[in-house]
């Protein structure tokens, strides 16, 4: 199964995930399994710079397969955000669908700075 009927749905889930760019690799933000028989809605995606002095950039990748396997396929590439900022990147406007077996990675410009927090419907 790919994704279940948004129709005939009998379970959804508010969920709110964060996560810390520890490192200058690509970290896992948000995982929808092979078989989960779930689609995430994702409602908010924001970084924050919890560092009061330089920027950091970030970019985040959408993957089409679990666990950041597959493609990587850029929602944002290489941006800017200002020491203390707060950057949306997801909001009601622009809400993605994630289906099984795809995945959302982040890479942070510099290390333990940028926090990744993510607002969705885990949906079955």
């Amino acid at each position: 199964m790919a994704a279940p009927n948004l129709i005939g749905a009998t379970l959804i889930y508010g969920k709110t995930t964060g996560t810390v760019l520890s490192n200058t690799s690509t970290l896992l933000v948000l995982n929808n399994a092979a078989s989960s028989n779930k689609v995430f809605k994702i409602n908010t995606l924001n970084v924050a710079n919890a560092n009061a002095g330089s920027a950091a950039n970030v970019t985040i990748n959408y993957y089409t397969a679990a666990i950041l396997g597959g493609n990587a396929l850029p929602i944002v590439a290489n941006v800017a955000i200002p020491a203390g900022s707060t950057l949306s990147i997801i909001d009601k406007s622009s809400q993605y669908y994630m289906e099984e077996n795809t995945s959302i990675g982040a890479i942070a410009s510099a290390s333990n700075v940028l926090i990744v927090t993510a607002s969705y419907e885990e949906i079955g």
